[in-house]
Formats: structure tokens, sequence, C-alpha cells
């Protein structure tokens, strides 16, 4: 084991798989030149050249089309976004032909691609940059889409998605880049649609994913000074969604509380809570608590991005809520 960043952990994920499977490229904007937007992909283009680490111009549309039809043709294309904020120019291409061309080709074309990059808020970069689409993504079939929280399940996660034949929506954090994690230097995989336990408890599970992981484990640790024991459980990607060990989990605890950055409405947090009511009902001992971000566009202030994103302070009080049934 050694630790590296978070950035390094999706570096050398690409790194490997590109180096043994001569089908795979990486393409976005200032990925090649500019060693990327946030530095993951640096020093690819002085390994694998420009055919294969190519910059593309200001043309989200453009450029992931080309990237579909080339899985198509049997190539296996890794498309950095800069944020998926700018996936909206390229949304018809990722909603009408990548997640669809197999079923509408009736399995002749499969489209092996990965659409990876920043989501949600990362400061003060106001209402157009600081957007969560991982639920929107998720509502399609025919793509997956994996929500890493550190690096070692970044980097399995990458891997495991590159060689996927089904279109991957890959979500990371300008936040999260400089995490640093324990990362193997021997090769491994995780497997897409499996949820880990990342901290054991008795009285509570706590839900999140993502950079939200953190609020989640910080809330753990605040509780249990207070004797209470919240077992905290990364989804690590939300379509496919682990259900069966978020009920598993419910079951012990009888309470839950969900913890993800995206608006409330038709919400990841949502679609949990649906299925807990259906297959866990009776284990239930409190109504289930979400938190999500308030339902407004994300502000540039400083003060107005805290009171509005989920934090510590809401997961505590929310946890004391299913507990004590306030």
């Amino acid at each position: 084991m050694r630790e590296i960043q978070f950035r390094e952990a999706l570096r050398e994920a690409m790194n490997e798989e590109m180096r043994t499977d001569s089908s795979i490229f990486l393409m976005g904007e200032e990925v090649a030149e500019y060693n990327g937007a946030y530095k993951v992909s640096q020093g690819m283009l002085d390994e694998f050249g420009p055919e294969r680490v190519i910059d593309t111009p200001i043309a989200e549309l453009g450029f992931a089309g080309i990237a579909v039809g080339a899985a198509m043709n049997g190539l296996r294309p890794i498309v950095e976004f800069m944020t998926f904020n700018f996936s909206l120019v390229a949304i018809d291409q990722v909603i009408n032909a990548a997640a669809k061309m197999m079923s509408m080709s009736g399995g002749q074309f499969n489209v092996p691609i990965v659409f990876r990059g920043p989501t949600g808020n990362a400061g003060m970069l106001s209402s157009q940059h600081s957007q969560n689409f991982e639920n929107w993504f998720a509502n399609c079939p025919g793509l997956k889409v994996v929500v890493p929280s550190n690096p070692y399940d970044a980097k399995g996660l990458l891997k495991t998605s590159i060689r996927d034949n089904d279109p991957v929506i890959f979500m990371e954090s300008e936040l999260m880049y400089g995490d640093k994690g324990e990362v193997p230097i021997e090769e491994y995989l995780i497997p897409i649609g499996s949820a880990d336990i990342k901290r054991s408890g008795t009285d509570v599970t706590i839900v999140s994913f993502g950079k939200l992981m953190k609020v989640a484990l910080n809330a753990a640790v605040e509780l249990e000074k207070e004797g209470i024991s919240a077992e905290v459980i990364d989804l690590r990607s939300v379509r496919p969604i682990d259900y069966a060990t978020v009920v598993e989990s419910v079951k012990k605890t009888n309470r839950l509380v969900i913890v993800e950055e995206a608006w409330p409405l038709a919400a990841i947090s949502s679609e949990i809570t649906y299925h807990i009511q259906k297959h866990a009902f009776d284990y239930l001992d409190a109504p289930i608590h979400r938190i999500n971000s308030l339902d407004v566009p994300l502000p540039y202030a400083p003060t107005l991005i805290d009171a509005i994103l989920p934090n510590v302070g809401r997961t505590v009080k929310a946890v004391k809520a299913v507990l004590y049934k306030d």
C-alpha cells in the first residue's frame, strides 16, 4: 500500500488500462497539452501520444458524438468533461445515442465508453457550475452511473468502468482530487453496483456517496461522542444501486438517514426511501430522514453555500430526529 491522491488514482487506472489495450483513448478539453484541467491526465500525452490523448475544441456535443461513433466501431473512448455541468451540451449524444444504441440496434452495437469528470459544488462557482446530475443520468436505462468517494474506490471502479461494454457515467469532484488515501500497487477491480460499509454501527444507518461521504463519516464521529453508533454505507454507484446492503443494514439498525448533495425532487435519496419502505417497512422504528441541498440554484456567496448544502450539523440533527422521533 502507498498513499496517493484521488487524481493520481484516476490517472493510474487510465494508464494501466491504456497500456494493456490499444483501443482505449482519452479525449476532452485540455486533457493533453495542459495535462488536464485538474491534472488528472498529467504526463499521459508524453506516454501515449496525440493519437490517444486528444485535446478537443470547446464543443461537447461534437466530441461526445465522435466518441460514441468510435465506440460503435470497436474503440473504447474515455471522454472527460471539464465539469458535468458542460455535459448538458452533449446530453443528446449521451442519452439518445450512447445509452440507447445497444437496444435500438438489437444488440448489434455495444458502446463501451466512459464519460468522466467532476460533478456538484466546488466552492464559489455559482449556479451554472455547481449542479449535481447523478440522479439525472441514473434515470436513463442503458447507462451505469458511478460516484466514488476515495482514491482506492476511484481506481478500482474506473478500471472496471473502462472494461465495461456499456456506457458508464463516472462522476468525481474538484474538491476530492487532492484527497489522499491508501491504494495497492498490485492490480484490483471493484464491481459496479456493490456498496461498501465504511463504518459499522448499530443505532442508525447513514447512506451517502461521492464527496458527501466525508459529511456522513464526520457526522458518525460526532455522534459517537454522544454514544450513538452509526453504520455508514457508501453506495459507490447509483445505477445500479446495491439495495440489498442498505436493506440488511436497516433491518439491523431500524433507522435510516440519507445524505445527498442533489436537489430533493426525484433524487437518489427519494428512490432509496421508496425501496426501503417497500422492502423493510416492518423494521423501521422511525420515518426515514433525508438531507439534500436546499431547492434553489447554488449562489456564489460562501455563507449562502454553507446554508444550502448538506453538512455535519444537519446530518447529526437528522439522526437524533430518527432516534428520538422528533
